[in-house]
């Protein structure tokens, strides 16, 4: 009897590993903080740089109005 479950304990673990590796990690890559603040960075640069040029094509077109 003792044979007997200890090849099935070791089978079964073998198929435990397998499914493990056919399932692939759910944990997702490591993003150095130095990354994180360029990914946080980048955005608030483009939306101050877009802000400020449509508040200056608004004010050109205030400016052409009135004139």
């Amino acid at each position: 009897m003792n044979r007997r479950k200890k090849i099935n304990s070791t089978l079964k673990a073998k198929a435990k590993k397998a499914n493990a590796k056919k399932a692939g990690s759910s944990k997702s890559a490591y993003v150095s903080k130095a990354d994180r603040a360029k990914l946080t960075e980048a955005p608030t640069a483009d939306l101050i740089t877009t802000e400020s040029s449509a508040i200056s094509e608004t004010v050109i077109e205030l400016e052409s109005a009135v004139s």
